[in-house]
């Protein structure tokens, strides 16, 4: 995707995007914010922060903001939302069927995860290529978790 952007330590002219949904029964906001919190926290990302945003599909919506240490400032690394309900219409769902949504950016939380402090370091010439051998997977902290315990904590990170 492009964008019209100046260049600076975060921002790039294009980034890179992966989207999630998730949809169940009597989902909310609170899952949503959940999700994002036991997700991160398993990238080895603890430090987040949500706040209200606009997005045309959504409502409510959220921006997610991981925290920096090098550059001691929050980074917006995505945006999310639950599907407004005209959007669920067409699909013919039950009622009480919810849908949450996520975009999140690649490169800025491999910066905060690698403590790279310029977004322009992961592109192009001036990648470092003994960076990249000595974290050749960039895969989710610690040992593998069961559905189930994930399915856990978030609901505890939501009550």
């Amino acid at each position: 995707m492009f964008r019209n952007e100046t260049l600076d330590a975060t921002h790039l002219a294009e980034f890179h995007q992966v989207e999630g949904v998730i949809a169940d029964y009597d989902l909310s906001l609170g899952d949503l914010i959940g999700f994002m919190k036991v997700f991160f926290e398993r990238m080895g990302m603890g430090e987040i922060q949500v706040k209200p945003a606009f997005n045309p599909y959504t409502e409510p919506s959220m921006e997610i903001f991981g925290f920096h240490k090098g550059l001691n400032k929050w980074v917006e690394i995505g945006n999310s939302g639950m599907f407004r309900p005209e959007m669920l219409l067409p699909l013919g769902l039950p009622a009480n069927a919810r849908v949450i949504a996520w975009g999140l950016s690649l490169e800025r939380p491999t910066m905060i995860k690698y403590g790279i402090d310029n977004i322009r370091d992961l592109m192009g010439h001036k990648v470092n290529l003994s960076m990249i051998q000595q974290n050749p997977i960039c895969r989710l902290d610690h040992n593998r978790v069961e559905n189930s315990e994930l399915t856990k904590e978030v609901e505890q990170l939501s009550l």
